[in-house]
């Protein structure tokens, strides 16, 4: 199988299990704060047919499940009757529509981290490779340092410095940011080994023998060949930061109720009894499962795609 086509199957089996998430408002049949207290901890909704038309049965009664029921969602059910896909939390939110929320802001946290970490990383890395002498020296040692860092009780100091309830978008950018930040190390020294090896290249030679300014080669010749390397490391760096989002949530550290994430949802698991009694709880971390499978799918085939 060609390079090529490894790639174009990675994407596509990617973009498949990405595309319920943008998708979110239509698929979710709840808001992912509304809540049902008469039905805490309700096991996943069985939906059955009759006459080829699904339906739920609550309390001997059936009631449809209908497809687009005019609110701007694909399906819904007439009240009292609910449909829970996979179950609810303990405070009676539907998990399934709170999974693809919560999806969005994982993964919305893990694209800006990577975004950040990459172009400073690229920032870093041209800069290194094409100057080199003392630039070279302070970014290389710079970067050692950081990597250094115990970035976790980084992490933990400047989030004690905040407020306890900040507004949403600050709770996904902060932890966004802090990861893009300590994350740059390591695309910066592959940047700079493509410039280094870049740069001693015939028609760069030429090139700045004809006059072309420092300007000029680094847009015209040399940012191009870091194509390769930077498409590679973002889908190496997007899943991680992603379990990085997840992880920070998990501890308090990141988004907080009642916004969700896959990292936040997954608290109500931590207990025993919870996990033991209520399983579906677990659906965000197996929903993040195929979601990072397919960004290192992509991330192999491009890492291949250059030796074919």
């Amino acid at each position: 199988m060609s390079a090529r086509r490894r790639v174009a199957i990675a994407s596509g089996f990617l973009g498949l299990v990405l595309l319920p998430l943008p998708m979110a408002p239509i698929l979710a049949p709840y808001p992912y704060a509304e809540q049902h207290r008469e039905h805490p901890y309700e096991p996943p909704a069985t939906i059955r047919l009759a006459n080829a038309r699904p339906y739920v049965e609550t309390a001997g009664h059936r009631y449809p499940v209908r497809l687009f029921p005019g609110d701007g969602r694909l399906f819904g059910i007439d009240p009292p009757a609910t449909i829970f896909l996979l179950g609810t939390d303990a405070y009676g939110r539907d998990v399934f529509s709170r999974m693809l929320y919560g999806g969005r802001v994982s993964l919305l946290a893990g694209l800006l981290a990577a975004s950040l970490s990459l172009a400073l990383g690229l920032t870093a890395g041209i800069a290194a490779g094409y100057f080199g002498g003392w630039t070279d020296r302070v970014l290389m040692r710079g970067g050692e340092l950081v990597m250094s860092l115990p970035w976790l009780y980084l992490l933990l100091a400047s989030r004690a410095l905040l407020p306890l309830h900040i507004p949403p978008l600050e709770a996904i950018l902060l932890p966004a940011a802090l990861i893009g930040v300590l994350g740059w190390t390591r695309p910066a020294r592959l940047i700079r080994g493509v410039i280094l090896s870049g740069k001693e290249r015939g028609f760069v030679q030429a090139a700045r023998g004809f006059g072309a300014g420092h300007a000029y080669l680094i847009r015209r010749h040399l940012l191009p060949m870091t194509a390769g390397v930077v498409a590679t490391q973002a889908t190496i760096l997007i899943p991680q930061y992603i379990l990085a989002e997840m992880a920070l949530s998990f501890l308090g550290l990141g988004v907080t109720e009642p916004v969700p994430s896959w990292g936040n949802m997954l608290t109500d698991a931590r207990q025993y009894h919870a996990l033991v009694l209520h399983t579906w709880l677990l659906a965000p971390g197996i929903a993040a499962v195929p979601v990072l499978l397919g960004f290192l799918l992509l991330a192999q085939a491009w890492h291949e795609k250059p030796s074919n």
